[in-house]
């Protein structure tokens, strides 16, 4: 569940706990229950514009489809022309740039991508993809294209502003902190819901605030597990958690493997046939290497890299997102055709795998369709939740006045053997989650200060108003 929690104020008072319980659940409850009205409440709008660029990203998918089916898409012919053919026919549209990559027509309908890097116009980090028309090397048009999976104008806008508000580095810290703070919110409003077993009431005959909280704990039940899935896998690409998962995998031996891209020694520096090292038609060229990779069972859809310099080889990779996930991976010596390194994603290691179908689930790419349409109803079930919440906090409050806050000094009521272990544990979080750890110190601190001050302005009424001797 997100922002602003739900209370026990509008609820019969609870009997006093046995003090034999304060080893239990009751005295962390009121602390459970402060963090996540406070969290709610603070971070929810960064979640909310998560949410609403999600759910547009999510949708960006079938749109493209629709916004540039005439360069993805060509009446089906008899009979597909040779790659080089289609590489030279897109050369000679367009001879800015150099090619970096080829992605060969997947399927019966499908254009052929030529991808230039360098072209004049275009932003750094992403390439000029040629659509050529594979049966009869006509070029379809010519788009600006992003990513690993091949995100074009529409959906690259939509992307980024999920990512990080068009605003560049800095702004990854927007969906960082949202992301750090998701599964925080999600799993307290879970805690706070069960321990209630308020799963077990209905909404129907319940109004205001009841009806709200009903609202919002029976939709946040349902959406939990996916928040949580969305924050971990979130993170795994972030700016500061990010680089702290990447260090862990590598120190485990769990980092993504590159098939090599060295070509063997006795060709190395010589032999090109045609074409100059580092072009799509250096070596034996492009049919002769995919080829060789067909030979090695890498099936649609593909992507041949041409060898970037006289040592290197070409490299062929799949590049199939979807299930069962294909990321099959050969390196093709460019004078003699031969296969030199063959990767198979069956060989990553185990996180590596993990993080290439969390990645790839949380993009929506993983189930085609189903994945997206999932991940547009759990993007709606946060806004909605976002709205509950802070309905909540407003029917708290008296009139037009907005909600009370939760009381301080829960923490004190938690035993010593477990709110030492909980603030360890916490510790540990917050430098791994830089931007959970962070904003948690500065709200305790400021929380400090303000009870402080609320507590010496205390002291001086009651001293003001006590009668003279």
């Amino acid at each position: 569940m997100t922002t602003a929690p739900s209370t026990t104020t509008d609820e019969a008072p609870q009997p006093a706990t046995p003090a034999p319980a304060r080893n239990g659940w009751a005295p962390l409850r009121p602390l459970i229950l402060r963090l996540h009205f406070y969290a709610g409440v603070l971070v929810a709008p960064f979640l909310l514009v998560a949410a609403v660029t999600g759910l547009l990203y999510a949708a960006s998918f079938q749109a493209e489809k629709i916004v540039y089916a005439h360069e993805l898409t060509v009446p089906v012919g008899e009979r597909k022309l040779p790659i080089g053919e289609q590489v030279a026919a897109a050369r000679k549209a367009h001879p800015e740039g150099t090619v970096s990559a080829v992605r060969p027509s997947p399927e019966p309908g499908a254009t052929t991508r030529v991808m230039l890097s360098g072209v004049p116009g275009v932003d750094e980090g992403h390439t000029m993809a040629v659509f050529v028309d594979p049966y009869t090397a006509q070029v379809r048009g010519a788009l600006e294209q992003y990513g690993s999976t091949g995100a074009l104008p529409l959906r690259t806008w939509i992307d980024e502003f999920h990512r990080d508000l068009h605003l560049g580095e800095s702004g990854r810290l927007y969906s960082e902190l949202a992301a750090s703070w998701l599964w925080v919110i999600s799993a307290g409003g879970l805690v706070l819901w069960f321990s209630r077993r308020r799963a077990l009431r209905t909404i129907r005959g319940t109004k205001g605030r009841r009806r709200t909280l009903g609202l919002h704990g029976s939709v946040g039940v349902w959406a939990a597990t996916g928040f949580v899935f969305l924050s971990a896998t979130g993170l795994t690409w972030s700016a500061y958690a990010g680089a702290n998962i990447d260090e862990l995998r590598t120190s485990l031996g769990h980092a993504t493997p590159s098939v090599s891209a060295a070509a063997s020694g006795e060709h190395s520096g010589h032999g090109a046939a045609a074409g100059q090292a580092g072009d799509a038609s250096h070596g034996v060229g492009l049919d002769k290497v995919l080829a060789a990779a067909r030979a090695e069972r890498l099936t649609d859809p593909v992507e041949i890299v041409p060898p970037a310099d006289a040592d290197s080889a070409y490299v062929v990779k799949q590049v199939g997102r979807g299930w069962p996930t294909k990321q099959d991976a050969v390196a093709v010596d460019p004078a003699s055709g031969q296969v030199t390194d063959v990767l198979r994603f069956a060989d990553h290691p185990v996180l590596a795998k993990l993080t290439r179908w969390g990645i790839d689930l949380h993009t929506g790419v993983l189930f085609g369709l189903a994945n997206q349409i999932l991940l547009m109803a759990l993007t709606l079930s946060l806004i909605l939740l976002i709205v509950w919440g802070y309905r909540m906090w407003w029917q708290r409050g008296r009139g037009s006045a907005f909600g009370r806050p939760i009381p301080r000094g829960a923490w004190q009521h938690v035993p010593p053997q477990i709110l030492v272990p909980l603030l360890a544990g916490v510790a540990v979080l917050g430098y791994f989650l830089p931007l959970f750890g962070i904003p948690l110190a500065v709200f305790l601190a400021v929380d400090i200060v303000l009870g402080e001050i609320a507590h010496r302005r205390g002291r001086r009424a009651s001293g003001a108003g006590a009668p003279a001797r």
